[in-house]
């Protein structure tokens, strides 16, 4: 794979991964489950700040039925690496959620995101979070 562009953040395809990566972060919060679905990726994994693996079925899952509740989900930049096919962004971000009835008070995380472009549309299919002590 190749980098596409020395300076990422000039680009268009970057432009449009960091609002597409904002508009799933939105549908999370408002357990949009239509909006969504067709961002991730159907093998699409996450790592939680705990270490679990979660599919797209049982993340979405947990979100859809409560079981995973954000209250809160900000990103600060959105750094974007475009490569042919693919990107990696990375962020810092504050984040409130419910997990499981146990509130999560507002921490800040890394959230590190691999995207792939499949049939002309971008969609995540890795996820990892990571907590900031």
């Amino acid at each position: 794979m190749t980098i596409r562009a020395a300076d990422p953040a000039a680009t268009d395809d970057a432009d449009w991964l960091r609002a597409i990566e904002r508009a799933r972060l939105r549908a999370l919060v408002s357990a949009d489950m239509g909006q969504a679905r067709p961002l991730h990726a159907p093998d699409f994994q996450l790592i939680t700040p705990i270490g679990a693996t979660l599919s797209r079925d049982e993340y979405l899952g947990a979100i859809a039925s409560g079981q995973i509740r954000y209250l809160t989900w900000e990103p600060a930049d959105i750094v974007v690496r475009l490569y042919d096919g693919a990107a990696v962004l990375r962020y810092r971000a504050q984040l409130e959620v419910v997990f499981g009835g146990h509130k999560v008070p507002l921490s800040d995380y890394w959230h590190t995101d691999v995207y792939e472009r499949r049939d002309g549309q971008w969609m995540v299919v890795w996820s990892q979070a990571t907590s900031i002590r």
